[in-house]
């Protein structure tokens, strides 16, 4: 069990553009203002698998973990789950693009709970991810 939590976005950009962009994992320190470092420790076909450290946050806090991103291009969509979880029991993200128009439609999906004693219920994560995904989108 736990929290999902569901934000969109419309992107004047061609769809291949930002499959390429967002896909992209080593230039998400450049694409994402909250990533410090993304270190690549593997790939095999379609997945990634990285760790990722964030910027320290208001209070001071660096997070890292490592997680694992299959894509799928022709369904275009995106999986991804920690494999180290760090705060978190489980977190599980689908990214799905869809052409609109000229532009593409991003949508991200989280899945996640906290574990007891991280500081944060799922549903104080839930306002602080769907604030900062809003950013970060």
């Amino acid at each position: 069990m736990g929290t999902r939590i569901e934000n969109k976005i419309m992107i004047d950009a061609p769809l291949d553009l930002v499959w390429r962009m967002t896909n992209d994992v080593e230039s998400w320190v450049t694409l994402f203002e909250e990533y410090a470092s993304v270190e690549i420790l593997g790939r095999a076909q379609d997945t990634v698998t990285f760790r990722l450290t964030t910027v320290p946050d208001e209070q001071g806090n660096v997070w890292t973990w490592v997680s694992e991103r299959r894509t799928n291009r022709q369904a275009g969509t995106a999986d991804a789950r920690r494999t180290e979880t760090g705060p978190f029991q489980h977190m599980n993200i689908h990214w799905s693009y869809q052409e609109v128009g000229s532009g593409t439609e991003m949508t991200w999906c989280q899945e996640f709970a906290m574990k007891l004693g991280a500081g944060r219920t799922d549903e104080a994560m839930a306002d602080y991810l769907n604030g900062r995904t809003r950013v970060q989108m």
